[in-house]
């Protein structure tokens, strides 16, 4: 007689209680895990032209934006169709959002980079074009620097522009004191310690130099407060201007101290390209790929005789 193998039987399955049935899990049916519905309130911000990203995290926390009436501390609260969103008291329309503008604007000196100001300072606002949107600033230039500021009501826009992650190449002319060597300059292209970290390299070449200063391009792909200055004088070269000509591949061009041009949906749309392909390049060079990320690939600046001079 043969013998036939005896197998263990598979395990079944717990009991269901009486009336008890169970939703078939993503798995099981073949579809992807649904998200939770709504959209967190610092994109919904930035979408509706109030603030980039991170402005728009600053305002929650310091409690200027309420849903439904009531204060919301946390960014990553949802939205859902229907709430009613509101900032430092006005309603915002966060479902469909504002047609998306961007702006160049010439900072004049003098001038903070902010829409209002405690000390009662001249603030950009007061240069805005007349627009029915309502445009923020993208970054900042500091008080008595000047040149090339973009505007803007589209969050992602800045946030592309802003975040360091992004590193959107900026371009400036900056004059020192005293005579700056070589040797400093290699300082500067191997980054500098700056608030705590070492920052990215920065690219610098000297344009001029006449009675004990001298004036430079500079080549920054990040930007914390008064960078320029702190990592000129951490090389022992005090700044006596900085004025901006260009943010990627948007330039100054022949704007004058407080004029603005609009930029159309081919500027927006190179910004976007220039700061994803800064991304890519890191990820290639972080695997060992060929890669560049550097500032390197910045065109050099053809300043004029007459700006030097005017410096």
């Amino acid at each position: 007689m043969s013998r036939r193998a005896h197998r263990r039987p598979a395990a079944l399955p717990p009991a269901k209680a009486q009336g008890e049935s169970a939703a078939p899990s993503a798995r099981e049916t073949g579809e992807p895990p649904r998200r939770r519905p709504g959209i967190r309130i610092h994109k919904a911000m930035a979408q509706a032209g109030v603030a980039s990203r991170r402005e728009a995290e600053r305002m929650i926390a310091a409690g200027l934006v309420r849903v439904n009436g009531e204060e919301v501390l946390q960014p990553g609260r949802l939205l859902v169709p229907g709430d009613r969103l509101s900032v430092a008291g006005r309603g915002v329309a966060w479902e469909g959002g504002a047609p998306h503008e961007l702006w160049a604007l010439y900072k004049p000196k003098r001038c903070v980079s902010t829409l209002s100001d405690p000390q009662g300072r001249r603030t950009v606002k007061d240069f805005f074009p007349r627009t029915e949107q309502r445009l923020f600033p993208v970054g900042r230039l500091d008080y008595d620097a000047e040149g090339l500021l973009l505007l803007t009501n589209d969050g992602e826009l800045a946030q592309r522009v802003t975040h360091p992650s992004y590193g959107m190449a900026r371009v400036y002319l900056v004059k020192v004191r005293g005579t700056v060597a070589a040797a400093a300059l290699r300082t500067l292209a191997r980054g500098v310690p700056l608030d705590g970290r070492t920052r990215r390299p920065a690219r610098a070449r000297i344009l001029h130099t006449v009675n004990d200063k001298t004036w430079l391009e500079v080549v920054l792909r990040e930007g914390i407060q008064h960078h320029i200055k702190k990592m000129f004088l951490a090389i022992g070269h005090p700044v006596l201007k900085i004025k901006r000509y260009q943010i990627g591949p948007v330039e100054l061009g022949d704007l004058k101290p407080g004029q603005s041009r609009k930029l159309g949906r081919a500027d927006s749309e190179r910004l976007m390209g220039w700061a994803e392909s800064f991304r890519r390049g890191q990820r290639a060079a972080s695997r060992g790929g060929a890669g560049r990320a550097g500032a390197d690939e910045v065109p050099m600046l053809d300043l004029p005789a007459e700006e030097l001079a005017a410096s």
